[in-house]
């Protein structure tokens, strides 16, 4: 019927900032040298060693997962990298992209690094009890000039699994319902919905 759900925002400039990303991360991985980013701010950990599975762990369709018996259902993510402690002990490690002046950690992005520290876990690793946000932020005060100047800043924010079993748990349980939940007042998909019906 040429009916399509609402597009969800582009984010191909993010996206493509990610891919230079990991492909500088991986270059110091490769010579085994402390990224600069983590000199500057007395970060002693080194990246993860395993390139391969980290690799598959980065994937989209593949990511780090984790399938629980009882739920019968997968929880997975993809990861952008991963940090290890001297004593083996691995952090999980996002790079984020924005255009505003102040680089926030959102509640979405403590869960995301929360979801990562119990994947690891239920992979059979032990972590750190912390996780880092690699903020790219576009210093518009120094103007255009055919490339945009990024100033840099990482946060290490603790994490705790502890309640992502319960969180996945209350998500399955949703999904199992005969009936979803009701939209909320903001719900795009509401509207879209409400005028596919009367096609259906």
């Amino acid at each position: 019927m040429g009916i399509q759900r609402p597009e969800s925002y582009p984010f191909s400039l993010n996206s493509t900032v990610d891919i230079l990303l990991r492909e500088e991360f991986d270059a110091y991985r490769a010579k085994k040298i402390q990224h600069p980013l983590f000199k500057e701010n007395g970060i002693k950990d080194r990246l993860f060693k395993n390139q391969k599975l980290l690799n598959q762990w980065r994937n989209n369709l593949a990511g780090i997962r984790y399938f629980d018996d009882n739920l019968k259902a997968t929880l997975y993510g993809a990861m952008d990298d991963i940090l290890e402690s001297e004593n083996g002990k691995l952090s999980p490690m996002d790079y984020k992209t924005t255009g505003a002046k102040v680089s926030k950690v959102y509640d979405k992005f403590q869960l995301q690094m929360d979801v990562y520290s119990f994947l690891l876990e239920k992979n059979g690793y032990e972590t750190t009890g912390r996780g880092y946000m690699a903020f790219y932020i576009v210093d518009k005060d120094k103007g255009f000039l055919d490339r945009l100047p990024f100033r840099k800043e990482i946060y290490e924010i603790e994490t705790n699994s502890s309640d992502i079993y319960d969180i996945f748990k209350d998500a399955v349980e949703v999904l199992n319902k005969k009936d979803p939940p009701a939209h909320s007042r903001e719900c795009r998909f509401k509207n879209w919905l409400a005028g596919a019906k009367q096609f259906i």
